[in-house]
């Protein structure tokens, strides 16, 4: 295991428990409801204990408004940070276990996460289904802004 992320299969296992789950914006509860960000805090948590921060309450259009990148930050805050769009390195292959935030436009912040489950499937919460497990398609890898790793930490 590399000492520097958290074992993969672990993160995919605890990710695939949330299978199922019903999408509620702002909520983080395995089976009761949860959106893309509680789904990432869900699994935080399950393999660390508490949360690093509890993100402030934010709305559907919060990227679109907000014009800051929100999401990003906080995934360089509390992840391993693998690549990052627009840094000019060249995306590495995605694996399993790790944590990809999209963009849904070009123009606009990253507002979406999930989980890869294999290097091309991941799951993510996902409004209208909820957690869910789907291929990684060309439009998601258009889409992506950055890929990370769960920090290894001892327990």
């Amino acid at each position: 295991m590399n000492r520097r992320t958290i074992d993969p299969a672990r993160v995919v296992a605890v990710a695939r428990a949330w299978l199922g789950t019903p999408y509620v914006h702002q909520a983080s509860c395995k089976g009761a409801g949860c959106d893309c960000l509680g789904l990432i805090r869900g699994v935080w948590r399950a393999l660390y204990g508490e949360e690093p921060e509890r993100p402030p309450p934010y709305t559907p259009d919060w990227a679109e408004r907000q014009g800051q990148e929100t999401l990003l930050a906080a995934a360089q805050r509390h992840l391993r940070t693998l690549w990052l769009a627009g840094q000019g390195d060249e995306r590495p292959p995605i694996e399993a276990g790790q944590v990809l935030v999209f963009r849904y436009r070009a123009h606009l912040p990253a507002k979406h996460a999930g989980i890869a489950t294999s290097p091309h499937t991941m799951i993510h919460a996902q409004e209208g289904a909820g957690v869910v497990e789907v291929p990684i398609t060309g439009w998601w890898h258009r889409h992506l802004a950055g890929v990370f790793a769960f920090p290894y930490r001892e327990l």
